[in-house]
């Protein structure tokens, strides 16, 4: 994969980021706990596809970053007292458990492929 169209692929995996940000603090509030699973399941696959997608570890650091930027910004309360993610056991594993799952990807020991042909 080129400079460019590596590049590229860390912009949509930041804009992924942000779509996963927000529909996962949607998800998991409302139907819990199968919306929280389904929330940290999605980012999962996101980051540990950014691995594989760019095979560099940056793969799953960028959209992890925006991720927890985005999550940590729809936490706070607004001057009109709305705010995305209520008090509960819900959201504070939602943020944890999606850190985490941003660092075990972007720590995983990236292995060579195995095989007949990999000489």
């Amino acid at each position: 994969m080129g400079r460019p169209a590596r590049l590229a692929a860390y912009a949509g995996l930041g804009v992924l980021g942000v779509c996963v940000a927000v529909a996962g603090a949607l998800v998991q509030g409302g139907w819990f706990p199968g919306g929280l699973l389904l929330g940290l399941v999605g980012c999962a696959a996101l980051f540990y596809g950014g691995v594989k997608a760019t095979g560099t570890r940056l793969g799953a650091v960028v959209p992890g970053g925006v991720w927890l930027v985005v999550v940590i910004a729809l936490s706070t309360s607004r001057p009109e007292g709305d705010f995305l993610f209520a008090a509960g056991v819900g959201p504070y594993i939602y943020l944890l458990g999606g850190a985490m799952v941003a660092v075990i990807c972007a720590t995983v020991p990236q292995l060579p492929p195995s095989g007949p042909n990999t000489a």
